[in-house]
C-alpha cells in the first residue's frame, strides 16, 4: 500500500504484508448497519469522493436530516463528515471511535477520519482544521517504540500521534496546518531533548498534493525552507543540549517520496529529496548512535538510540 498509514509505518520500520482494505464501491451493509444502530443516525454518500465535493453535494441534506456523510477514497479510510453546528466535535469524534471498533478484521481500514465542516447551502461549505484520525495500531514494534524503550524522547507534531495510535511517543501536539506545525516544532527545539522529533506537515498533501496545486505547494515549500533556515542555527553549538533527530514528512508517504527533510545535530542531511530507500532514513538517524535492530520481516529497521 501507499497510503498515509502504511507509508508512515514503513518509515518507522514496519512492513505490512498485506495492503489495507479499500472500498471502491462503498462500504458493505455489514459495516454500515451496526454503525447506524450505534450512532442512531443515517448515512449519506457511501462511495469514494473528494472531500470538498462530497460536502458540496450532501452538506445541505446532512443539515436537514442529521444523517452523517460517510465516504472513502483510494486510500484505506472511513471518513465521516458532519457540520459543526449539527454534530458537535466531541460527538463526531465519538462516532469515529464507534466506527473504529466496528472496522476490524477484514474491514480493518487504516484510518477512521473525522471531517468537520462549516458553512451553508447558499455560501458553500468549508472543511475546518478540526480533523482527527483514528488509526490502526502498527502490527509490530516500530522505531518509535524502540527509541522510547531506550529512555529517549519521541516527540510528535501534527497527525503523527493519530497515525501511530499514540504508540511509542513521549509527547505530542496537534496542529492546524503547516504554519502552526512549524511553529510548534520550533517550540520543541527550543527545549533540550534527546531522541526523535517526528513531524507531519499536513497541508502539503491535503491542500496542495491531492489537488495538484503547484503554486500552493511551491509557496508551502518556500515557507518550509525559510523556517528551516531559522531552525538550523539553533541545532549547532549554541544549543548543546539538543541532540535529537528531526524528521519532517510532507506529501504522499510511500517509499519513493518520503521526507521533506532529515536533520541531525546541526547538519542538513536531506531536504526535499526523493529518498529511494527507507534504509537511508535509518542510516541518517543512526549516525552517532548505537543501533537496535527492529525485525520487520523483509526490512530490518535500525532504530536511533542515544547511549
Amino acid at each position: 500500500g501507499k497510503d498515509t498509514t502504511i507509508g508512515h509505518w514503513e518509515i518507522a520500520g514496519v512492513v505490512s504484508p498485506n495492503p489495507l482494505p479499500t472500498y471502491p464501491n462503498g462500504f458493505p451493509e455489514e459495516v454500515l448497519k451496526p454503525f447506524r444502530e450505534a450512532t442512531g443516525r443515517g448515512v449519506l454518500a457511501n462511495a469514494p469522493w473528494s472531500g470538498t465535493e462530497v460536502i458540496a453535494k450532501y452538506g445541505a441534506e446532512h443539515m436537514r436530516t442529521g444523517d452523517l456523510i460517510v465516504y472513502t477514497s483510494a486510500d484505506s479510510v472511513f471518513q465521516i463528515a458532519a457540520h459543526e453546528d449539527i454534530v458537535p466535535l466531541e460527538q463526531l469524534y465519538e462516532y469515529c471511535r464507534i466506527a473504529r471498533k466496528i472496522l476490524v478484521g477484514k474491514h480493518g481500514v487504516g484510518r477512521v477520519i473525522a471531517r468537520p465542516f462549516i458553512g451553508n447551502e447558499k455560501d458553500g461549505f468549508t472543511r475546518t482544521s478540526n480533523r482527527h484520525d483514528f488509526s490502526l495500531e502498527p502490527p509490530a514494534e516500530t522505531m518509535l517504540d524502540a527509541i522510547k524503550a531506550a529512555g529517549q524522547d519521541v516527540l510528535a507534531v501534527g497527525k503523527i500521534h493519530d497515525i501511530f495510535a499514540g504508540r511509542g511517543l513521549t509527547d505530542y501536539v496537534y496542529t492546524k496546518g503547516n504554519t502552526d506545525g512549524l511553529a510548534k516544532t520550533m517550540d520543541y527545539f527550543k527545549r533540550d531533548f534527546q531522541g526523535l522529533c517526528f513531524v507531519n506537515l499536513v497541508d502539503f498533501d491535503m491542500l496542495y498534493g491531492h489537488r495538484r496545486n503547484i503554486d500552493g505547494y511551491a509557496a508551502a515549500l518556500t515557507e518550509f525552507d525559510g523556517w528551516l533556515a531559522e531552525l538550523l542555527p539553533q541545532l549547532g553549538g549554541g544549543h548543546p543540549g539538543v541532540k535529537g533527530v528531526l524528521l519532517v514528512v510532507g506529501g504522499q508517504q510511500f517509499p519513493a517520496a518520503v521526507p521533506e527533510g532529515v536533520q541531525r545535530r546541526g547538519r542538513r542531511v536531506a531536504v526535499r529529496q526523493r529518498l529511494r530507500q527507507l534504509s537511508l532514513i535509518q542510516q541518517v538517524c543512526q549516525q552517532g548512535y548505537s543501533s537496535t535492530s527492529v525485525q520487520t520481516g523483509t526490512l530490518r529497521q535500525l532504530a536511533a538510540i542515544r547511549q
